[in-house]
Parts: structure tokens; sequence; C-alpha cells
């Protein structure tokens, strides 16, 4: 049961080289190709870890019909594959491919693009690819910052970026943009102001260990410390103070509009002048004291009458 089903993979192997190397021979030996006609401007990209993303342009002189079509083999041993998922252009021509559940091994991957057209024989494209120097490294992730209020530094902690084919600690080199500079796994630096914030970023690059040398994308901004410039118990206390301070002028106004003023510190009033000026009591006295008043002045007797 087990030579059925494999005779059956070896035919579809063998007739996926046949058609890849009659494609290359074609190529090699087309004098009569269309100049012009093969793909420009070839290139891939790996990004998420495992996916992968190659695009090209249709050749300058190639007519409007022609289609491109890619196949790509990693590593030399394994099978040769046609891509899935092509990119079309306005034209509806093939334009670019995008793979999926990609591996990046230390060999190079092979890559062909040809074409075909009915008014010319168009020519091929093909690429040795080293996969792991077009890989788009992610961010180092679970970022932490722990401050000592004490010593006044700080440590930076991370995790490597993933990457599909090693989990080693040593292959990657970091940057880390707060001004400071990168090392290792931690960082330790000093802050020279404790009621600042920050807002940190890191990125990684490969060092060894076949990761590609080209900084990767950056992390989420990650903050820490704080902007306050005065302590809150001080801010309370300046707060209080304020409050206070509105209350006592408000109270001021409101009472100086109102009269309330006066009624809670009433002013005492002083004697009469009348009295002041009569330090001699006596009834006879004071009638002929009235009577010389009353011929020199009439309008005194009513103060007579309010007297007696």
């Amino acid at each position: 049961m087990k030579k059925e089903m494999t005779a059956p993979l070896t035919l579809i192997f063998m007739t996926q080289w046949m058609l890849l190397i009659t494609q290359l021979c074609v190529g090699w030996h087309c004098t009569d190709c269309m100049n012009g006609s093969a793909i420009e401007n070839f290139s891939c990209v790996i990004y998420n870890i495992s996916l992968m993303n190659c695009t090209w342009q249709p050749g300058r002189d190639a007519p409007e019909d022609t289609q491109y079509f890619l196949y790509w083999q990693n590593p030399r041993y394994e099978d040769a594959m046609e891509c899935e998922l092509y990119i079309k252009d306005e034209n509806g021509r093939n334009t670019g491919c995008m793979f999926q559940n990609v591996r990046i091994k230390p060999e190079k991957a092979y890559f062909l693009v040809n074409g075909s057209s009915k008014d010319a024989l168009i020519q091929f494209y093909d690429e040795y690819i080293q996969l792991y120097e077009i890989e788009k490294l992610m961010p180092p992730s679970n970022i932490t910052v722990n401050c000592d209020e004490i010593k006044n530094d700080c440590i930076i902690q991370w995790q490597q970026p993933q990457i599909s084919h090693s989990n080693k600690d040593n292959c990657f080199k970091y940057e880390i943009n707060i001004k400071y500079k990168e090392w290792a796994n931690s960082h330790t630096f000093q802050r020279s102001n404790t009621r600042k914030k920050y807002l940190l970023k890191m990125r990684a690059a490969g060092s060894a260990c076949f990761v590609s040398p080209a900084w990767g994308e950056w992390s989420a901004p990650v903050e820490f410390g704080n902007e306050e410039i005065i302590s809150s118990s001080v801010w309370i206390l300046l707060v209080v103070a304020i409050a206070t301070f509105l209350v006592v002028i408000g109270t001021i106004l409101f009472c100086k509009r109102t009269g309330c003023w006066k009624a809670a510190f009433p002013q005492i009033p002083e004697p009469k002048q009348v009295f002041r000026g009569l330090p001699d009591t006596n009834p006879k006295m004071m009638e002929s004291k009235i009577q010389s008043i009353t011929s020199e002045n009439e309008e005194i007797i009513l103060i007579t009458d309010v007297v007696k």
C-alpha cells in the first residue's frame, strides 16, 4: 500500500522538476526571446516570522498580454513550488506573490520567474537568495522598566524577537531609543530627572546565527516615570490655602453688599452734644439759661420742649 502511494508522489516530483528544467533550458537557449521582456526589480521580504512577499515589475519591452509565473525551491533538495497567491496589477498581470509558513534554512533558496505571451517568447529571471538576509525582524517583546528611587537608576528587560530558525539569546543586538545605547538582554541607566516621564522604544538586529543584520521594526512606546514637579502633599496644601483665601474674600464681599457686616458688628452710639454742654442741672439755672437762649434763636424752643 505504501509503495502504491509513493509512486504517484515521485511522479509528481519528477514532473515538476522536468517542467522547471525545461523552462530553464528554454531560457538559456532562447535566442529568439524578446529583449527586455524579463521581469525587473525583483525583491522578497520575510515578515511576521513566517510570511514572505515577493514583488517585481513587468519587463519594459514585454507585450501587454505577457503573464508571469513564480517558482521557488527551498532548499535545493526540496520540491519546486509555484506561487499560490499572486498579486496583480491594474491590467491583471502577476506582479508579486505572497507565501505563508515559510521557514528559513541555512541554504540559499532558488527563485525563478518566467513569462508567456502570444506575440513573443519571454525571457525568464532567476536568482538565489539567502532567506535570513531578507527577514524583517520583529521588535523585542515584554519590555519592562523598573526604577530604583533610592539609587536613581532603572533596569530595562525584554525578550528577544521571535524567529523561525533560532532561539539563542546571543543572536541579536539591540537599540534603545531613550538617547541611550544598546547592550545584551538588559540595560541599566541613570535618570537625570526623577520627576520626568520617559518613552522607551526598542528594536533588534542580527549579530550572529544567520539572522538579518538589518535593524527591524521599532516596538510600541513604553512609558515610565512621572511628570510631577511638586510632590502630592505640597499640591494638597497649596489647594487648601487657595480655597481658604477665596472663601474669606468671598465672605467679605458678600457682607459688604448685603450689610450683614454691620449687623454682626454694631457701632456704639456717642452721647448727644446737648447733655455734654449742661454741667449744672439745677432747674432754676436751666430755666434762666433757656429763657436767654430763646430770645436769641426761636428754633431752640423745640430743643427745650424735648429737654423738659
